[in-house]
């Protein structure tokens, strides 16, 4: 370990806190969060040496014949959790995972944002992100199964006292500003049961650790009150779908590159030509940012979710928002991810091809002021839809050099054989919509 300080101070607030175990903490190509506990005494061995695992047991990583690969810890990412639990007090590090030859493992999702941070630090950009997470509470049953019960009828920024979700999310926001994260708000969403927590911007690289510990926790806090949290981007029909808006801007030497004084717009052309890039990879980037059948249950019209690849400056049913805050605060908002994605992809994906933009400096199509979830663009005329399905997605996926560089021939092949496994087993269910329109007709 490079940082003898910081190992030093990693093993001073061990033994001040009396840590009893340390999750080694890591993502599948899914984002699903996955953790081996070791022990305090090994802490030593696992931040020197890293801790051998089993990586064929976990999906799209590696084969039998060729399973063992390392966590590689990144001290970095040292948090102690504010939890009181049966196992004590416990802490956290988020893992690199490399191969036995030491070598970045090539289905690693967090070297995947990783490799597209240090291609922007190249050419003297610095990616930093802001999160907007929205989900749902609802009350499990007898045996702690979920539901989708909620006696919160709550809508925006409502007040419900006596509503166990809003003592949950004060709660969680609470346990959240204990280890380190700067939450800068927390409301009631336009759901009854649906809440919103915002994260101040970071670095895309600690952004995408705090997302995958942020919704650990949440799900962990909202069953200490007998709730169970779902980021599932679409859990009831008649209800807005839950989306993670992520809010980008590049900087260089603390100044944000797009901020122009001396624009009308105070937008730079690297903001507009980073926002291009993004505009021409949408489709394939809504494969890896709506990586599930029922994330497009959510993109659809009349639901508070983009459907068109456009942007705007403040009109919320464009793709891209950019929002009023100028100066330090500039920032391009993109509306359409949810959470049920692998936030390391999801940045890489974003900054890579925010950076094409920039290089080749594209220019955005025209600015679209009208409120899209009432008015439809035609198609030819500005008009194209983000992709309708899963299945349409992975098209455009394929067909996408630049994001399946991105991703990486590994990655690429694993998440797109998953995804089109899980469209296939979706196709061939009968649905109760089905069974309601057809049985008594035929």
């Amino acid at each position: 370990m490079e940082d003898k300080g910081l190992y030093a101070e990693i093993s001073e607030t061990v033994r001040e806190l009396e840590v009893e175990s340390v999750k080694l903490q890591f993502t599948d190509i899914f984002g699903i969060i996955k953790n081996v506990a070791v022990p305090v005494e090994q802490l030593p061995k696992a931040l020197t040496g890293g801790l051998v695992f089993d990586g064929s047991a976990i999906e799209g990583f590696a084969r039998v014949e060729e399973s063992d690969m390392y966590l590689v810890p990144d001290p970095a990412t040292f948090k102690v959790f504010p939890l009181n639990t049966q196992e004590g007090v416990l802490a956290r590090l988020i893992c690199d995972i490399r191969t036995p030859g030491g070598e970045p493992f090539g289905g690693c999702p967090r070297q995947v944002l990783r490799r597209v941070v240090e291609e922007a630090r190249s050419l003297g950009y610095e990616m930093f992100v802001g999160s907007e997470t929205e989900f749902f509470l609802f009350h499990t049953d007898e045996s702690g199964a979920p539901t989708l019960k909620t006696h919160d009828r709550g809508g925006y920024f409502d007040l419900t006292p006596l509503d166990h979700g809003e003592n949950a999310r004060r709660q969680m926001m609470i346990t959240l500003q204990e280890m380190g994260f700067f939450v800068e708000s927390s409301h009631h969403e336009a759901s009854p049961g649906q809440h919103e927590i915002n994260v101040k911007y970071t670095d895309a690289l600690t952004m995408a650790d705090q997302m995958v510990t942020i919704r650990y926790l949440i799900k962990a806090m909202a069953q200490r009150y007998g709730l169970h949290a779902t980021f599932m981007a679409k859990p009831k029909e008649e209800y807005k779908g839950s989306g993670m808006h992520y809010n980008q801007s590049l900087f260089r030497g603390g100044e944000n590159l797009f901020y122009d004084a001396a624009s009308p717009s105070g937008l730079s052309p690297a903001a507009l030509s980073y926002m291009a890039g993004i505009l021409r990879h949408a489709p394939a980037i809504t494969a890896v940012a709506n990586p599930t059948v029922n994330s497009y249950k959510r993109l659809v019209p009349g639901f508070y979710a983009p459907v068109f690849i456009s942007w705007s400056r403040s009109n919320r049913s464009s793709l891209i928002r950019i929002p009023a805050e100028r100066r330090e605060n500039t920032r391009l908002e993109l509306r359409s991810p949810d959470s049920t994605s692998n936030p390391y992809l999801a940045l890489a994906v974003m900054l890579k091809a925010g950076l094409e933009g920039i290089r080749e400096g594209l220019e955005p199509p025209g600015e679209i002021r009208h409120n899209l979830y009432q008015d439809a663009l035609p198609e030819g005329k500005g008009g194209k839809r983000l992709p309708r399905t899963l299945r349409e997605a992975l098209r455009e996926l394929e067909g996408d050099s630049l994001v399946r560089g991105v991703l990486g021939e590994h990655i690429y092949e694993s998440f797109t054989r998953a995804k089109q496994e899980e469209w296939e087993r979706y196709h061939h269910q009968v649905h109760p919509w089905e069974l309601g329109e057809y049985l008594g007709r035929y």
